[in-house]
């Protein structure tokens, strides 16, 4: 590998960020983000808005972490965005504050759709507005029975159409569950976000962390490149034809075939072993 590629590359075990925790699992390869406001249901700013963006686009370039979970602190997900540090000043701003507001904050999640992790997102309580639009955005969501989620923004007077919602969410639930939650801004409660798809699991509140953890190891473990791509495919295929869908997967499943892990997968199954995959 090249000097230059050499530097892309990037160790985040001892990132330090200033507004949400992060906490790397012993031996590494998972990474767990939690918002951290507590007190005020983790809500979100300006700044953890744009310290998010900015780690979910570098973690293109980490080479320790394979899996993220995503989850907050103190019994809740997130309530969305700061009543007093982000609603309160959004009304005083003119337009083109607001839309490089808006755009920062779709970025968001385009940035967690673009790196390579799997995102797992684990959400107990409270999970509204921008909460609920990252749990939309994470790749799966875990919960308890006792999570409430709320696409509110037409309680707010502002349109269901924030960050993606109108595309992203139809395609998990299907558009007339999704056309309900986002015109009325009602709570979907867990049993119906399980139901519906939206969320994979629901697990006791002292469990959805360590089975969201347990399941972001087994990926890790798992085929590493091979499970970017997967990543990659799921989110370019949305705006392909079936032939191009059939094409570009044809491609990357011959690019996947390269790789020493599909070879260690064969030579595991031929001994009758466990394969040991190394991302390569």
């Amino acid at each position: 590998m090249s000097d230059a590629m050499n530097e892309m590359k990037r160790g985040f075990r001892d990132y330090q960020p200033k507004h949400f925790l992060w906490e790397v699992s012993e031996g590494g390869r998972v990474a767990t983000i939690r918002l951290n406001r507590p007190e005020r249901k983790n809500p979100l700013t300006f700044e953890s808005y744009a310290e998010l963006r900015d780690l979910f686009r570098d973690l293109v370039y980490a080479s320790d972490i394979r899996a993220i979970v995503l989850t907050g602190a103190g019994g809740n997900f997130s309530s969305g965005g700061d009543v007093f540090e982000i609603i309160e000043p959004l009304t005083h701003m003119a337009m083109p504050d607001l839309l490089a507001f808006t755009r920062m904050t779709g970025d968001l999640v385009k940035a967690m759709k673009k790196c390579p992790q799997p995102i797992i997102a684990a959400v107990d309580g409270i999970c509204a507005g921008a909460g609920a639009i990252l749990t939309m955005a994470s790749d799966m969501r875990l919960a308890t029975p006792e999570a409430k989620t709320a696409f509110l923004f037409t309680r707010v007077g502002l349109a269901g159409a924030d960050m993606g919602a109108c595309g992203i969410l139809p395609r998990i639930i299907g558009q007339g569950r999704a056309a309900e939650l986002l015109f009325t801004g009602r709570t979907m409660n867990a049993a119906e976000g399980q139901a519906w798809g939206f969320y994979n699991a629901l697990h006791a509140a002292d469990q959805v962390e360590v089975e969201a953890v347990k399941l972001a190891h087994s990926l890790a473990a798992g085929p590493w490149f091979a499970h970017t791509m997967t990543k990659t495919m799921l989110n370019q295929e949305w705006a392909m034809g079936i032939d191009e869908m059939i094409e570009s997967e044809a491609q990357a499943q011959a690019i996947c075939m390269v790789t020493k892990d599909f070879r260690r997968a064969f030579e595991a199954f031929a001994e009758k072993r466990k394969p040991v995959f190394e991302g390569n």
